[in-house]
């Protein structure tokens, strides 16, 4: 492996290990602010607010003065939030500390940006999306263990780990990380984060993909937004126990994604006909977490652990192909802001159905998911019936 995707891949794990960490222990260091259900699932889509303005941005910016400065900066802002976090004595503070790590939030898109610039061919940029995918599930192996063993020691220790986490992958990216982006676009750019919303819809070819993205954000924020605190209120579970079901579902998504998708559903599957099904279970996961039966929940994770970490390593990978050279850093942009608007909502809406009755927080994220499958189903129809030749089809569906 090249230096240059070691070092990306340094960053993306060192990221998703520093979130990893904080959820076990989410719900009891909130709790020593009084906070609830609410006040979670808000900061979570505070968060989501302020990279749905930053995200595009920082998309566009990395296609005009490259990718190297604006991971920079992001991982940088990432630090300083989670310090932030850690040290606050107030609920306004735990906000600003999400406040400032989400003004930068352009690691996740501006990394797979990278990825796809150092990519040779079309299955190498799979391949190199799939390795990003796993190490979101090698970072949520050892961070949540991490962050449960942490939180037993102090409700705090885990935000503050986050950020040193944080401080260590700027230094390493500032040493080894060099710019992959020679393609400069040349074009006025646009502050107005709406505008990538505005693009996508205007973009007929690209629409049902980002409408399918959006309904993704909601349906994952939502549910993502209230796991912790699910766990605890229905389980009576602390932070290590926590730490510990999420660190096998990490361990689930590595090995889907590093073993699975390429030695087994690559080969028995089209990459078309494995987005559908994934969709179809990640859907019916969702709808098994909802049900009041225990044994239907833990079965439910299961389903979709294993179905997301497919899913975004695919769908990513379909509509970069189907993008132009030029604005691929713009589009990558634009699937990051559609999904951030979709977490921002998809919080907003969950904390009162979590309060009104908790399983249905769950039931709403699989009735997203449904509808995402319809939408593709439908897409992927419309596709074949455009095409005469059989096989086409058959690749198509």
């Amino acid at each position: 492996m090249s230096k240059q995707k070691l070092t990306i891949a340094f960053t993306v794990l060192m990221d998703v290990v520093g979130l990893g960490i904080v959820l076990p222990s989410l719900p009891f260091y909130i709790s020593r602010f009084g906070g609830s259900a609410i006040e979670i699932t808000y900061l979570f889509a505070t968060f989501a607010s302020c990279s749905f303005l930053s995200t595009p941005m920082l998309g566009a910016l990395s296609d005009r003065i490259g990718r190297r400065p604006v991971l920079m900066v992001s991982i940088g802002s990432t630090a300083l939030g989670w310090l932030v976090f850690a040290s606050a004595k107030t609920l306004p503070i735990l906000f600003l500390g999400r406040i400032i790590d989400g003004l930068a939030a352009g690691n996740f898109s501006t990394a797979q940006s990278y990825l796809v610039d150092i990519s040779k061919d079309e299955k190498e940029r799979t391949h190199n999306l799939g390795m990003v995918s796993a190490l979101f599930g090698i970072g949520f192996i050892f961070g949540p263990m991490l962050g449960g063993m942490l939180g037993a020691i102090s409700p705090s220790l885990p935000f503050w780990t986050a950020g040193g986490l944080a401080v260590l992958n700027f230094i390493a990216a500032y040493f080894f990380l060099k710019e992959t982006n020679h393609t400069r676009n040349t074009e006025k750019m646009s502050i107005n984060p709406f505008r990538p919303i505005l693009r996508a819809l205007d973009n007929k070819q690209l629409l049902p993909y980002f409408i399918v993205w959006f309904l993704f954000g909601l349906a994952t924020s939502g549910a993502y937004a209230v796991n912790s605190i699910y766990f605890a209120d229905r389980f009576g579970f602390n932070a290590f126990i926590i730490g510990v079901i999420m660190t096998i579902q990490g361990i689930i998504m590595a090995l889907n994604q590093m073993v699975g998708l390429k030695h087994f559903w690559l080969r028995r599957f089209k990459e078309p006909q494995l987005v559908l099904l994934m969709f179809f279970v990640f859907a019916c996961g969702y709808l098994l977490m909802g049900l009041v039966y225990a044994i239907f929940f833990f079965l439910g994770i299961l389903f979709a652990v294993f179905a997301q970490s497919v899913l975004r390593a695919l769908f990513t990978s379909e509509v970069i192909g189907l993008a132009p050279p030029t604005i691929k850093g713009e589009v990558m942009g634009m699937i990051g802001s559609v999904t951030s608007l979709g977490m921002v909502i998809g919080p907003l809406v969950t904390g009162p159905v979590y309060n009104y009755k908790n399983n249905l927080s769950f039931i709403l994220s699989a009735s997203y998911m449904f509808i995402a499958f319809a939408i593709i189903y439908v897409h992927r129809k419309k596709l074949a019936n455009a095409v005469p030749d059989e096989d086409a089809q058959v690749n198509v569906l």
